[in-house]
Parts: structure tokens; C-alpha cells; sequence
């Protein structure tokens, strides 16, 4: 049930709609629901978040549970009918660059690594600290619902695996409104470059940007392949579409558009 939202005023003068929930199975379910249901009441930067997010998915399936209130759930209406559509496979890296972002904003200064590991999980001191899905509204195709899942007060115990991390696990404290509304200004802010470049994430200035904040660039990877396959090398770039560049060891290269990752060391 929707509960009131000024615990978020921050995220309130950024967004024209904050939801707070105070359970669900899935933000993003819930966001693709009523955008079925009641699109015009969830413009552009509409927000639905939670800290009880039962039945939560990522990228391949993958289910994303945690203990109530040590996580921080939220789906975010992006309006892009401008944005070409061969473009709009940069929205999940400017999710994800705008998280980490965020995520490094609350860091004390040099004491952390915060990265982006393609294509748009957060990661600090190489442990997972957010997860991003992007999900386009069949009922609205010019509609993307993009989720985020943040471990905030996750102690260490309950981390599901062991290449994840918290801010608890961390020793610190995350201020989830200035968090939420850090992400959705940036997140923004380079949706509307991208679309004033006419989808050019290069001319937007926004590729070279994702590149240094990708720590998934210059290592070398294992990529597991939705068809089963794998491919192994170097990732060296990423191209105009945002896809990752994989160079094999015989200097052929690949490139991937999904995928599961794995830096290799």
C-alpha cells in the first residue's frame, strides 16, 4: 500500500511523483502495471521505491532477494519518445554511471574504489553494491523502467554472495533521499544530452565518460553468452552502441551486447 513520501524530500523536488511502497515483489512490476493501467499519471522521472522488495529480478532472470529494510528498491519512469531507438541501448550504462555517481558521492574521499562494471552493476572495492535492470513498457514503448536494487543496511552475514558488498558492510551510513535524488538528477541530466545529440553518446560527451568510469575496460573477462557459448579476452572499449568489445587472445574481436561477466584475475 502507498505510504507518504516525506521521508524523501530531496528526491521529491527532483521527481514529479515519489511512491513509497512499504512492501512489494517488484518495483519494476509494479511500474510496468500501472503504466499499463494509468500511464498518464507516471511522467517522466515517476519514482516507485521500497525497502521491502520480496520477488526483486535482475539482469538474465536472475531473482534479487533481501532482508526487509536493508536494501533500498526503486523503479524510475524514463520518457524518451525523442530519443532514437538505436540509442536506447545506452540506457542501462547511464544507470549505471549515474549510480556510481551517487554511490561515490556518499564515500569519504579516496578511502573507496567505486566503478561500474558493464554493463550496470555498481561495484565498490569490487564487491556488488547495486544492481540495475532496464525494462521497456510493451504498452508504451517510449516508456523504459529502470530498477535499481542498493544494499544500504545489509549487514555483512546476510550478503547473498561473497563478491557483494553494503554501506553497512562497509562501515557506512547511506542517506537513501539524497541518493535517490543524486541518481535521478544525473540519470536525467544524460537522457537529455543523449537526446539533444540525436542519440550520439559521443557527441553528447557521454561515452568517454562511461568508458573511465568502467572497470570492466582494460581487464580481462569471461563472458558467459545468452546462446550458452563463452568468449574469454581482453574488454577493450566499447563501441557507438555501447556494446563491450572483447579482443580473444588470437586478436579477433567480439562484440557483446549481453552477457554475463566475470572479470577474470
Amino acid at each position: 500500500m502507498p505510504i507518504p513520501a516525506e521521508g524523501y524530500p530531496l528526491t521529491a523536488a527532483v521527481s514529479p511523483r515519489v511512491q513509497v511502497v512499504e512492501k512489494t515483489d517488484s518495483t519494476n512490476a509494479d511500474v510496468l502495471h500501472h503504466l499499463k493501467e494509468e500511464s498518464a499519471e507516471w511522467p517522466h522521472l515517476s519514482v516507485l521505491l521500497t525497502t521491502d522488495q520480496r520477488h526483486g529480478r535482475g539482469r538474465m532472470d536472475r531473482s534479487w532477494t533481501a532482508p526487509p529494510e536493508t536494501a533500498l528498491a526503486v523503479s524510475v519512469v524514463l520518457r524518451v519518445r525523442d530519443l532514437p531507438v538505436t540509442a536506447r541501448g545506452w540506457i542501462p550504462l547511464l544507470a549505471g554511471a549515474a549510480m556510481t555517481r551517487a554511490v561515490a558521492a556518499q564515500m569519504p574521499s579516496d578511502t573507496h574504489a567505486v566503478g561500474l562494471k558493464w554493463p550496470n552493476d555498481v561495484q565498490v572495492d569490487g564487491g556488488k553494491i547495486c544492481g540495475i535492470l532496464a525494462e521497456v513498457a510493451h504498452s508504451d514503448p517510449d516508456a523504459v523502467v529502470v530498477g535499481a536494487g542498493v544494499n544500504t543496511r545489509m549487514a555483512a552475514v546476510d550478503l547473498p554472495v561473497s563478491t557483494a558488498t553494503s554501506f553497512e558492510a562497509l562501515g557506512l551510513e547511506c542517506d537513501d533521499d539524497r541518493l535517490l535524488a543524486d541518481f535521478l538528477r544525473d540519470l536525467d541530466e544524460q537522457v537529455q544530452a543523449l537526446t539533444k545529440a540525436g542519440g550520439s553518446a559521443a557527441g553528447a560527451s557521454l561515452h568517454e565518460k562511461i568508458e573511465e568510469l568502467c572497470t570492466t575496460i582494460g581487464s580481462r573477462v569471461r563472458v558467459a553468452l545468452p546462446d550458452g557459448s563463452a568468449l574469454e579476452g581482453v574488454a577493450t572499449r566499447l563501441d557507438t552502441d555501447g556494446r563491450l568489445l572483447v579482443q580473444r587472445d588470437d586478436g579477433s574481436a567480439t562484440a557483446v551486447s549481453a552477457g554475463d561477466v566475470v572479470h577474470v584475475r
